[in-house]
């Protein structure tokens, strides 16, 4: 692995919560609480909210990555395939998946246990996102 990835892989967070802006705040302070510990990246399920902290993306080394709505396990999931298998080929030490809706998180997070990705990322637990 390269790029700030550790050799257990890429840390990797579910980020769940009742908004876009509400979930993609409590990325921006879980950014901000890692004090730049490498190059990060946030893949975004939906629209740019320009309220959002990670909309103007003036966070050093965080890459963002906005992807259509849908489910990520179901409609969203070659979507999601690609956009993984692209991010990884130089991963990033930190990543964040933010689902607009957490119906299917854990099957979500079983599918990023399986092959090829169980390898390339370390799953930690979910953050859920308050209200804001």
């Amino acid at each position: 692995m390269t790029d700030g990835a550790a050799a257990g892989g890429t840390r990797t967070t579910l980020v769940t919560g009742p908004s876009a802006a509400a979930r993609e705040a409590a990325i921006a302070a879980a950014l901000a609480a890692d004090g730049g510990a490498g190059p990060a990246a946030v893949v975004l399920e939906g629209l740019a909210d320009a309220t959002s902290p990670l909309a103007a993306n003036d966070l050093p080394a965080v890459q963002v990555l906005r992807i259509a709505p849908g489910c990520l396990c179901c409609a969203g999931n070659l979507v999601l395939r690609v956009t993984l298998n692209r991010l990884l080929r130089h991963p990033p030490a930190r990543l964040y998946i933010s689902l607009a809706n957490a119906e299917h998180a854990d099957q979500l997070r079983e599918m990023l246990s399986d092959p090829p990705y169980v390898s390339l990322l370390t799953l930690g637990p979910y953050l859920h996102a308050g209200l804001t």
